[in-house]
């Protein structure tokens, strides 16, 4: 489990195959798992300045895969006792956005992402979602879009600042939304489904 606040932008010493190899402060240990850019994935070696981590063919498929070069965001998961921030991120990635306008708004950035309709019911106004690993809150949502209010910190230490239109990015959506539409969509009935079994879902989390 991450948080989505992002511990370090490290870079990328080669990529070949399956094989994507970080130079990086963060100490790995072999089998950890780590997020980049958003996606878990295990080490598989260590070395004195980084770390490895393979990519099955399987995640290439699915991830912004040309964004797994320069730099990239890295957060190791969470061990017990660690303060929580962000949100709750599984680093389960669940489809590719991508970036359709970037506004200046002098002291603010307004980032507009599109992505498949059929995600846009796990995108909910002032909840949570990740963007290539960063924990972010939705200010709006479109038909096929939604509308990221970035704060000029987050755009100078992270890739945000490298987005432009037609920046392709790793989405992960809430949990909670995820769970709780896929339980309403079984549902016999619409009316099945009360606030109380909401509650007693997302206490098991």
């Amino acid at each position: 489990m991450f948080t989505g606040l992002i511990r370090e932008v490290a870079t990328v010493k080669s990529f070949v195959g399956s094989k994507l190899c970080i130079h990086a402060k963060h100490k790995a240990g072999l089998g950890d798992s780590i997020a980049i850019n958003g996606a878990c994935l295990t080490v598989i070696e260590t070395s004195h300045d980084g770390f490895c981590v393979e990519l099955s063919p399987e995640s290439q498929k699915l991830l912004a895969i040309e964004n797994y070069k320069n730099e990239v965001h890295i957060e190791p998961a969470m061990q017990m006792g660690d303060r929580f921030e962000g949100h709750i991120v599984q680093g389960h990635v669940d489809t590719i956005g991508e970036v359709s306008e970037v506004k200046d708004n002098g002291n603010s950035y307004d980032v507009f992402i599109k992505l498949d309709k059929k995600f846009i019911p796990y995108i909910v106004p002032k909840g949570s979602i990740t963007i290539d690993g960063v924990s972010l809150t939705i200010n709006e949502v479109f038909a096929d879009s939604f509308r990221l209010t970035i704060i000029p910190h987050t755009m100078k230490e992270t890739l945000f600042k490298n987005y432009k239109k037609g920046s392709r990015v790793n989405v992960e959506t809430d949990m909670f939304a995820r769970y709780i539409a896929h339980i309403m969509k079984y549902q016999t009935s619409a009316h099945d489904l009360t606030w109380d079994k909401v509650d007693s879902i997302t206490a098991l989390y």
